[in-house]
């Protein structure tokens, strides 16, 4: 039955989807003057371009569907995933931690990684009333390494993996998008050593592989290490290479009226110059998060000293909606198709060819799983023999030890009383010689009187 209730709803999506297809191309004869026929209007609504405006006599009820929503996000909350890719010790977790105004304590990144480790943590941040699902992805040893490439396809295949987990998702028969944690990557900040030269091989490889998979962000890290005129030249210098490498950053939507000059404002200072801090200094009557230099103090909240306030705007005021939706309608989208070709599916396939597509993916990745549960099983055990075999080793150790050094107490013992013994027998040949040397005197002396 619950087989049957997926086809059939494929068959109703395919439909749908054909429907809207003809309507598209009919809207476009429309555009280029072609007649319509009075059945179509009736049939397809859509068409009915004389509709009537009506003024409600009286009170209905569907103005409160935004409260609905509202209402809806309260209960289940907001999932936002954040990635940041940049340098060892570059501030992506400071500025982290300066974005959201929390203490994360995540953990410090080594220069010694042999390859990129991606660290995630989940937290959960509430604000009047609502609740953000936050997922903050830190690249630990990004650069660090010879095989720059090698770095940039650890940080594409978790993209990829998080895609593939959604898709799966997707796929099942019994699916629950509802309840489901989304893992997706939602916004990469992609942060950028102010060397004031442009960017690097690295910068550019990186940022054209990530421009086709997440919403790449580029930020200047530590701007306040360069002076204003050479981060006006920096900023320049970076958006023409970004233009001559066909690179894909984030556009700032401004096609939305109720956003479009902020948007605007955005996209004018992007990359985005950010310092941040975890400190807070005394300015006046109150407290500012800030850097402090004998020369003065760089307030991260300041817009004439860096664009942070800018950045945190655009991110999660302004565009964190937009962010979540261009994930799933556009780069989600292009993913899903590929990996449907891949598959075999075709256009129109709603039946075998979406089982065969579910099994070629779930059951795959539900056979990986339990390998890997298997293996995590495995080496849990094979670990606990080991630990086992190391305290029982210890235990040996320490019991030979024990008698080692009962032993080496007992021999000391004997030693120090041989070396009493022979002490006292070396007391007595020096009394005996000295009693000899004197009778000796005094044998001498009593020779020589007789004589």
């Amino acid at each position: 039955l619950n087989v049957r209730s997926f086809f059939w709803k494929k068959k109703i999506f395919a439909e749908s989807l054909k429907m809207v297809v003809e309507l598209d191309t009919r809207d476009s004869e429309i555009e280029n003057g072609a007649p319509i026929a009075v059945e179509e209007r009736i049939c397809n609504p859509a068409l009915n371009l004389d509709a009537r405006q009506l003024e409600l006599k009286g009170y209905v009820g569907f103005s409160n569907l935004p409260q609905q929503l509202i209402e809806k996000i309260k209960k289940r909350g907001c999932t936002f995933n954040i990635m940041c890719v940049g340098e060892t010790g570059i501030g992506k977790s400071t500025l982290m931690e300066s974005l959201f105004n929390q203490s994360f304590e995540l953990d410090p990144c080594s220069h010694e990684l042999n390859t990129v480790e991606l660290r995630e943590r989940n937290f959960e941040v509430e604000e009047r009333d609502i609740l953000l699902k936050l997922a903050l992805v830190e690249t630990a040893g990004f650069g660090d390494q010879m095989d720059k490439e090698n770095s940039v396809r650890v940080i594409v295949d978790y993209l990829n993996n998080k895609y593939e987990m959604y898709l799966q998702e997707e796929l099942r028969v019994k699916r629950n998008l509802r309840l489901y944690h989304d893992t997706r990557i939602h916004a990469c900040l992609y942060f950028i050593s102010p060397t004031g030269h442009g960017l690097k091989a690295l910068d550019v490889y990186a940022m054209k592989q990530l421009g086709n998979k997440v919403n790449v962000i580029p930020v200047i890290a530590k701007a306040d290490t360069i002076s204003k005129e050479e981060l006006k030249r920096f900023k320049c210098k970076i958006l023409e290479e970004i233009r001559s490498n066909d690179i894909q950053i984030y556009h700032f939507p401004e096609d939305d009226s109720n956003a479009a000059e902020e948007n605007a404002v955005f996209n004018s200072v992007v990359p985005f110059a950010v310092v941040g801090s975890t400190d807070f200094v005394k300015k006046g009557d109150q407290l500012v998060r800030a850097r402090q230099y004998p020369w003065g103090i760089v307030e991260v909240e300041n817009e004439d000293h860096c664009d942070f306030l800018k950045l945190r705007a655009a991110l999660i005021r302004v565009n964190i909606a937009h962010l979540l939706e261009r994930t799933h309608t556009l780069l989600y989208e292009k993913y899903r198709c590929v990996r449907l070709k891949e598959l075999g599916v075709k256009d129109g396939d709603i039946g075998p060819g979406m089982m065969q597509a579910y099994k070629m993916v779930y059951i795959p990745f539900k056979r990986k799983s339990e390998l890997l549960a298997q293996v995590q099983s495995t080496e849990s055990e094979v670990r606990e023999r080991f630990v086992q075999k190391i305290k029982a080793k210890e235990l040996e150790l320490k019991e030979k030890e024990r008698e080692i050094q009962e032993k080496m107490e007992t021999q000391n013992r004997e030693f120090q009383l041989e070396m009493q013994r022979l002490d006292e027998k070396c007391r007595q040949v020096d009394k005996e010689i000295m009693d000899f040397e004197h009778a000796k005197q005094q044998f001498l002396l009593t020779k020589t009187k007789k004589k």
